[in-house]
């Protein structure tokens, strides 16, 4: 069995706005810095066989403070980035629903093969990442892999293991700076943990995607 570790990056200022990230590269605010390093001091005694994270700036810096205190290199992986969410990037809910109403509605109500204006579909996306996590923890087989990534890419894992519905309302959080584990035997995955935020000072994060 291997143990795959997925850490959600930490907070943004479009975090914060709950404005729609997707592929754009915003870095993290001064409390996801933070987050970021009470993540590191976590896994500095923590033994780790792969430190991967998604390519984008928000991920790369929460990443950072484990790789340096396990001296070990990250290797970036851009299968792991968000979902590429077309127009909607850049927009709040609010604008979204004010400017791209049709558009905002398939994202809201999970249309898994509706492709999303200059965006990806559901399904497409949760294909990208099961692929990448099952290739991830084939390879490195019997290891320990901790990867930071986003919010959409935690909910893929999260249905993929418990065998809930791409397109069911989700009922589960997704915390900035949250460490979620599972176990995985081939494409096979379970979970061991999901949501822990107890290495954060205030125990506090926001749940968006």
């Amino acid at each position: 069995m291997t143990e795959l570790i997925l850490i959600r990056h930490g907070e943004t200022d479009w975090n914060a706005e709950h404005r729609i990230q997707g592929h754009l590269d915003i870095p993290l605010n001064s409390v996801g810095l933070s987050q970021a390093k009470a993540i590191g001091k976590r896994f500095r005694d923590v033994d780790i066989d792969l430190l991967v994270s998604s390519d984008l700036r928000r991920a790369i810096q929460t990443i950072a403070p484990i790789s340096e205190w396990r001296n070990l290199p990250v290797l970036r992986e851009t299968r792991l980035r968000e979902r590429h969410l077309g127009v909607l990037q850049g927009k709040t809910p609010e604008e979204a629903q004010r400017f791209v109403p049709d558009v905002f509605e398939v994202f809201r109500c999970r249309a898994e093969n509706a492709v999303l204006a200059e965006g990806e579909s559901l399904s497409a996306f949760a294909e990208r990442v099961i692929n990448v996590l099952t290739t991830m923890t084939e390879e490195y087989l019997g290891k320990r892999i901790v990867a930071v990534t986003h919010g959409g890419v935690l909910d893929i894992a999260y249905r993929h293991a418990t065998g809930m519905l791409l397109a069911a309302p989700r009922r589960f959080p997704i915390r900035n700076a949250s460490v979620n584990t599972f176990r995985a035997d081939g494409p096979k995955f379970e979970l061991v943990s999901w949501s822990d935020v107890d290495h954060l000072p205030d125990k506090q994060a926001m749940d968006e995607n």
